[in-house]
């Protein structure tokens, strides 16, 4: 019998990262008895082995409790959410599945930038905020500084702050308590045409696609025919549930409620995330405004280390790829690596984390080429195309404007550190916004700023300025023209394609003599000498030689007259000089490799 939409709430915990939102979701499946104090383990919903290692949560988690309260029983559905800046757009997709948000700050740490950044996501998504403070079992936890911290950043009553210990259970009763008074029953209509949707998926090699919806309206039940509107196809349900949090079946789900499905659906393509389902034979008249599509931030080549293992690697990208939607590939030939593939990916921890997925679990050993952005140009006959590597990009001449992605970036840094936090910025290229305090000590800073500025080492750099206190946040706001080059990399006169980079033009000499020093320790001399040059176009704008190998020709002349040993030398000199004009440079795989591990 599905749950009366009166006694359902749809919430979902968002935060910064490491705030405790796995945690506090561990504290609610113990109170309300869903698992037993045997069955539950730290970080319960983090179910994939990268994200246990890790300890951070990857892909958001649903699940169903239920929980009595004054006499009545309450279906919760909660959705814990990852709190990386990468995975913002699963925050950004639990959150059009609820009525409500806890948003979870540390009684230390205080208001973080993704705390910012979640906050304001939940209030344009008009949920209602439970603002909590966790972690108030800590020594050092500094609870009334942080609820001025939370009233100062994001305009909280600090009267309606909870505080609570995930670790220990504290208060937590209080906060199960509040959610059911101040998160509202869902909307809905469940004698409506069936509307739901879907705001997640995955796939099962024994059941097909696994559909997870938020039912808006009407109600979904076993051997139904349903039409998934963007698409137009139709299916037969063959089995509904609920996550508890395993898969658990039930015969039907109603209004309000979330849950899963399956139909025999073959292919995860099929299935596009923000659709709206609904009932074949009673369509609902209008679709839900579902989602913007996620994009790809930062491209890079993968290839693997032995040839022999691309069609391996293929299969181990299709199989990643019906998991995670916003990853994409296709296939790429480099000079210098062979056959690889060129991946795109929400930001560098993303990258990292595909790359650790791939080489565990499918045991392969691969190479990564250094990460770009996306490019607009505009050419002259007025075509815009998109770039995704130094590869695309067309001759210099048929250029009329480059324009690279811009982010605006939120730091939130110690009061101490902004005169160094502005230098970092202005060096990179940041044009400054506004600074914000949020108390004498803390400051949020925000500046505009390329991408590609972003993704190499600006985290780690932040880090290193602030001790460790920093913290930042950013979001894609257009493209912008810039003066950008391509600049090519020439090994004897060759040019090497898997080498090339699009640079800012003031950049190019000093990233040009980096990579060229780097590759003259990696090529081997040969018996003439090897010329390395970094160009933009036909201009060299920085040069190294590779000195030849000398045999000592005149060894077996003792003594004697000069003549034979100037004879001896002149012969040899032509004799480079004709090497030179035909000899070939090989540029080992070592070099590439090196080269990318320099540039990164």
């Amino acid at each position: 019998m599905p749950t009366p939409t009166a006694n359902i709430r749809n919430f979902c915990i968002i935060a910064h990262i490491d705030h405790g939102k796995s945690t506090l979701a561990d504290q609610f499946l113990l109170k309300t008895g869903t698992l037993s104090e045997r069955e539950i383990k730290a970080q319960t919903l983090d179910s994939m082995d990268l994200e246990r290692e890790r300890g951070i949560t990857i892909r958001m988690h649903p699940v169903t409790i239920y929980y009595t309260h004054q006499g009545t029983q309450y279906e919760l559905n909660l959705i814990d959410t990852p709190g990386h800046v990468d995975f913002n757009y699963e925050v950004s997709r639990s959150l059009a599945a609820c009525e409500g948000a806890i948003l979870l700050a540390d009684a230390f740490q205080g208001v973080q930038a993704q705390t910012v950044a979640n906050a304001f996501l939940a209030m344009e998504a008009n949920l209602k905020i439970i603002p909590t403070l966790n972690k108030i079992d800590l020594p050092h936890a500094r609870p009334d500084f942080v609820i001025g911290e939370m009233e100062q950043a994001l305009m909280i009553n600090p009267a309606e702050v909870l505080r609570v210990s995930a670790k220990t259970g504290q208060g937590v009763d209080e906060l199960m308590a509040a959610i059911i008074d101040r998160v509202p029953p869902p909307p809905g209509n469940p004698a409506a045409p069936l509307k739901a949707l879907i705001y997640n998926s995955h796939f099962d090699t024994y059941k097909g696609v696994v559909v997870y919806i938020r039912l808006m309206d009407g109600h979904i039940q076993l051997g139904q025919k349903i039409r998934l509107m963007r698409t137009g196809r139709e299916y037969t349900i063959t089995e509904i549930g609920q996550f508890r949090p395993a898969m658990h079946k039930c015969d039907a789900l109603s209004a309000g409620q979330v849950g899963y499905f399956t139909a025999n659906i073959k292919n995860i393509e099929f299935v596009n995330i923000g659709d709206t389902v609904t009932d074949a034979a009673n369509p609902t008249a209008e679709p839900l405004p579902g989602y913007k599509e996620p994009k790809p931030m930062v491209y890079s080549g993968l290839y693997p280390v032995n040839n022999n293992d691309f069609e391996d690697l293929r299969e181990a990208l299709a199989k990643l790829k019906l998991n995670d939607s916003s990853f994409t590939f296709q296939p790429e030939v480099s000079d210098g690596l062979g056959f690889g593939f060129r991946c795109g990916f929400l930001g560098m921890l993303h990258r990292e984390i595909i790359q650790q997925r791939l080489e565990k679990d499918c045991d392969l050993n691969l190479v990564q080429t250094a990460p770009n952005v996306t490019y607009e140009i505009l050419k002259k006959n007025g075509e815009v195309i998109a770039v995704h590597g130094p590869q695309e990009v067309p001759d210099a001449g048929q250029i009329q404007e480059f324009r690279e992605p811009i982010v605006r970036i939120s730091f939130l840094i110690p009061a101490s550190n902004i005169g160094d936090m502005m230098g970092l910025c202005t060096e990179r290229r940041g044009t400054f916004v506004r600074t914000e305090y949020l108390s004498p000590q803390r400051v949020i800073l925000v500046y505009e700023m390329p991408l590609a500025e972003v993704i190499y080492d600006l985290y780690d750099k932040l880090k290193s300025v602030t001790h460790g206190y920093g913290t930042m946040d950013y979001e894609f706001i257009g493209f912008k023209p810039a003066d950008l080059v391509k600049l090519d990399i020439l090994v004897h006169g060759q040019k090497v394609d898997a080498l090339s980079i699009i640079v800012h033009r003031s950049n190019a000499e000093r990233r040009g003599r980096a990579i060229l020093k780097k590759l003259r320790e990696e090529i081997d001399r040969h018996l003439f000498e090897v010329a390395l040059q970094a160009a933009i176009g036909s201009r060299v704008v920085a040069r190294e030689n590779i000195a030849a190998l000398r045999k000592n020709v005149t060894a077996k002349c003792y003594g004697g007259d000069i003549t034979r040993k100037r004879k001896l030398w002149a012969k040899q000199a032509e004799g480079k000089k004709r090497m030179k004009q035909i000899g070939q440079v090989e540029v080992p795989q070592e070099a590439f490799l090196a080269v990318l591990e320099a540039d990164e």
